[in-house]
């Protein structure tokens, strides 16, 4: 199982991290697009498509290497207070509750989203310059994909867990200091 776990992290790692990067990218352009707008007067008619699909890219495919690093919004106020097995029951009955209903709910949605987009060659109303956002929408159910595969992994992390009555490691990244 262990091996599942680190096979799948490194999976999410090996696409977060790069993608992570597409963020500089999106400075650039929020940068390029305030310079023209305030100092010269001339907006661009792309940049402010362009930095909500790279932003929404960035977001979504980032999610599972968010959930490998374990740092992903929780409210812990009585988890921290249980011990290592029962954090890992209460987290498996809520994976199967919560997590894989949603992620199934958005990989479906998603790839029906994507093919109408496709099949119409979809165009961004917002702005004159009109770009596609067909591929915009493809990532949608890839992201759902990465993100529940990593959530196996964090399934089978519980499962070791239980029977070890300890956490498999994970690995180590940028962490906030305490």
């Amino acid at each position: 199982m262990e091996k599942a776990i680190k096979w799948i992290d490194t999976l999410s790692t090996w696409l977060g991290i790069p993608i992570s990067w597409l963020y500089v990218a999106l400075m650039f352009i929020i940068t390029y697009d305030v310079t023209l707008r305030y100092f010269f007067s001339a907006p661009t008619e792309w940049a402010f498509d362009y930095a909500i699909m790279l932003y929404g890219t960035c977001f979504m495919l980032c999610g599972a290497y968010t959930l490998a690093q374990n740092n992903h919004v929780r409210s812990d106020m009585v988890y921290r207070l249980l011990s290592v097995r029962q954090q890992a029951i209460l987290d498996l009955v809520l994976w199967f509750i919560f997590f894989f209903p949603g992620i199934i709910a958005l990989m479906v949605a998603g790839y029906y989203f994507a093919e109408m987009s496709w099949r119409f060659r979809e165009r961004s109303p917002s702005s004159p310059g009109g770009p596609p956002i067909y591929p915009f929408k493809t990532v949608i159910p890839i992201a759902g994909f990465f993100i529940g595969l990593q959530g196996i992994a964090e399934v089978l992390r519980c499962l070791v867990a239980i029977r070890t009555g300890r956490w498999p490691d994970r690995f180590a990244d940028v962490q906030e200091q305490p």
